[in-house]
């Protein structure tokens, strides 16, 4: 005899789906202090071996993050990642074909706040990655400084996340079975600092190196642009030159991130908190541009295939931007 269960209320379910996005933002804003100070307190207790027994493995495996990282598909296949799904709700959109003999680099648009359309798409299987790109294996880049923390490293391991530098770039690149996707953030951190809704400036205009390690490698390039990724959070006035834009400037520089002062809603009223709001992310994938690999590509070569680029990008933007509530006189602007 089969048992059915009866579906979930729907309170229930948003409940789900809020505690999931709370879950995700905790897990990116306090886990990685949360497991440093696990690490250093476990050596002043009774369990001092669990950190020294660590120590010596993360020694040993110090290597791995630039190395392709190490994937955990349970991981990657959990529930909590569709209750965040749909959530906002994130969906992911195809408009070309990917050969999966070929390695390719995906330069994903905007940042956002926190790039939510980023991680879920690409670190997570909720939006159904392996089934619109069989044969693909995807790969995100994150600052550098994350995979520095304690137990953290193996957690965003484990969604395909690996260091924001030339040689784990190179890594995943150079394979030659292909079959590999990088995605890398292009306007990073600082353009987080522009995140607000109905932004559409990107930091790209002089952002080139992306451009010169596909052509380094002969991989496609492939733009693809989140629609809705800014809408998530409204932030703090800080336009170019204020005091506050230039404490953010200064500290990203000291750090590596940056501090916007983003607000939301609450888990339980709608008002204000750090939930971000529900509103729809569709990611639309690109078709490749082909890149001829030269190992030292000229200024004029970069430059070329740079702007090329960027015309794609806007092409993309322009074909889908009416299907996701875009203003007909909002473009892309290139700073």
């Amino acid at each position: 005899m089969m048992v059915e269960f009866a579906p979930l209320s729907v309170p229930l379910q948003r409940r789900l789906q809020t505690a999931s996005v709370a879950q995700w933002i905790f897990s990116f804003l306090g886990l990685a202090q949360c497991c440093t100070a696990a690490f250093i307190t476990l050596f002043f207790t009774r369990f001092w071996l669990v950190s020294a027994l660590y120590a010596a493995w993360w020694l040993i495996d110090r290597e791995k993050p630039s190395k392709g990282g190490r994937r955990i598909h349970v991981l990657r296949n959990c529930i909590i990642w569709r209750y965040m799904r749909d959530y906002f709700p994130i969906t992911l959109m195809k408009t070309a074909e990917l050969d999966p003999r070929q390695n390719y680099l995906v330069g994903f648009h905007p940042h956002g706040v926190l790039a939510a359309g980023a991680f879920l798409n690409f670190c997570t299987e909720a939006s159904g990655f392996s089934t619109l790109f069989p044969g693909i294996t995807p790969h995100l880049m994150m600052l550098s400084l994350w995979f520095r923390i304690p137990f953290f490293r193996d957690y965003v391991m484990s969604g395909g996340l690996i260091p924001s530098d030339k040689d784990s770039a190179s890594y995943v690149l150079q394979k030659p079975e292909g079959g590999n996707l990088l995605a890398i953030i292009v306007g990073g951190a600082q353009e987080a600092l522009d995140a607000r809704p109905g932004s559409y400036t990107l930091l790209l205009k002089n952002r080139k190196g992306f451009v010169r390690l596909a052509i380094q490698h002969g991989t496609p390039l492939v733009p693809a642009f989140s629609f809705g990724e800014n809408d998530l959070f409204d932030q703090v006035k800080n336009p170019k030159g204020s005091w506050l834009r230039r404490i953010q400037h200064w500290l990203q520089q000291i750090m590596g991130i940056s501090l916007p002062l983003f607000h939301a809603r609450g888990i339980f009223q709608y008002s204000f908190g750090l939930i971000p709001y529900r509103r729809p992310i569709c990611t639309v994938v690109g078709k490749p541009i082909p890149v001829q690999k030269k190992h030292r590509p000229s200024e004029e070569e970069v430059d070329q295939i740079h702007q090329k680029y960027l015309n794609e990008l806007s092409k993309l933007f322009e074909k889908h931007k009416a299907k996701y509530n875009v203003p007909e006189d909002s473009h892309l602007e290139f700073i």
